[in-house]
């Protein structure tokens, strides 16, 4: 069976040459006669691979000398519990934006922990964000936090906020590498790894140096960002093939030209696709146009009970994974960086013949 186009939001797809390649090195990496996934984590062979992912990262985002990159455990939904564990350092309240599905849940997490004040939010029932002049931001809080792009609403920020002295603390999981990031605008970026980065199970942290200090007190030394950075990410035994497959996109991302490469397809595919929509009177996106995300795509059908057999046909074109969250309905097309166009044309395609045959 040929491959279809996973337009899944996660675990999502991978480029084909990097799956290619893990094939090839499964049983044997570079003539070591083992697998990446039989390495000792503190063996020389998986030593390199780890310091040359964390080198092309800095390479491909411009990390900032002042940083320390982290490969850890537990997804993006752990993070929601570390950043208060390690940013609060004695202060009581912290700041966030609340603008979808993703955000409340950071939200939920951090209450267990500080003082939440929403400094801004999306209108209820609205596809948008809440603009900068908009934010009611506190000096004192311990840090800023929103999320740039929300995964099942669609809604991506069109501007990095603004927060003075207090740190920036950003959920990037489904927008990171897809374009450049202003890394010295943030105290920590996280992002879990399976959207852009490689497959489940991997996270990335960037933290910035001066914000590793004492955690609340009785945080676990698993969740602690000092204890993390000392040992390099390898406290404990790390996901090492996790860690290994998103090295070799990060080499995939250098060989395709980089991050401002990169953003120049996704926005082209965003574009052809949000074109599709507004073209026409069969399919419409929900999400203000000034905040669209090019990752996830939302779109619901003139008439929802069409749906089933739009994923049907969807499917039997090779198109998978189309069905929409059941908090906003109809279909979702995430686009990632291993989308190809040609997948995105082909989804394009479908969309109009099926309109043309059912509307």
């Amino acid at each position: 069976m040929s491959r279809v186009y996973n337009f899944s939001a996660g675990p999502a797809v991978l480029p084909e040459e990097v799956l290619s390649q893990a094939r090839d090195e499964m049983l044997d990496w570079q003539g070591s006669g083992m697998s990446v996934m039989e390495m000792s984590h503190r063996g020389k062979e998986f030593m390199s691979i780890a310091a040359q992912a964390e080198a092309d990262l800095r390479e491909l985002l411009k990390v900032p000398d002042n940083y320390k990159v982290l490969f850890l455990q537990g997804g993006a939904s752990s993070q929601f519990a570390m950043v208060p564990m390690n940013l609060l350092q004695g202060k009581k309240s912290a700041d966030y934006l609340n603008t979808g599905s993703w955000s409340k849940k950071a939200i939920a997490e951090a209450k267990k922990y500080c003082d939440v004040k929403i400094a801004g939010a999306s209108p209820d029932g609205k596809f948008t964000v809440p603009a900068q002049s908009d934010l009611n931001l506190d000096p004192d809080a311990a840090y800023l936090h929103y999320t740039p792009n929300e995964t099942i609403q669609g809604i991506e920020f069109p501007y990095i906020p603004e927060c003075g002295s207090v740190p920036l603390a950003a959920d990037f999981s489904s927008t990171i590498l897809s374009r450049p990031i202003e890394v010295s605008r943030y105290g920590v970026i996280y992002a879990g790894a399976q959207k852009n980065i490689g497959p489940a199970g991997l996270t990335l942290v960037i933290v910035r140096e001066d914000l590793i200090a004492e955690p609340l007190a009785g945080t676990p030394s698993m969740f602690n960002y000092g204890i993390m950075a000392e040992g390099e990410s390898m406290y404990n035994t790390p996901p090492t093939f996790g860690w290994y497959l998103a090295g070799l996109i990060f080499q995939w991302l250098k060989r395709n030209g980089g991050l401002s490469a990169m953003a120049e397809v996704n926005e082209r595919k965003a574009r052809l696709l949000y074109d599709a929509i507004d073209n026409s009177n069969f399919y419409q996106n929900p999400v203000d146009p000034a905040c669209r995300s090019w990752m996830n795509v939302p779109f619901t059908l003139a008439d929802a009970a069409l749906d089933a057999d739009f994923l049907a046909g969807a499917k039997a074109a090779g198109l998978v994974t189309l069905k929409g969250h059941r908090s906003v309905g109809g279909m979702r097309a995430s686009i990632y960086n291993a989308m190809p166009e040609q997948g995105v044309r082909a989804l394009v395609d479908f969309m109009a013949d099926f309109e043309q045959r059912r509307g």
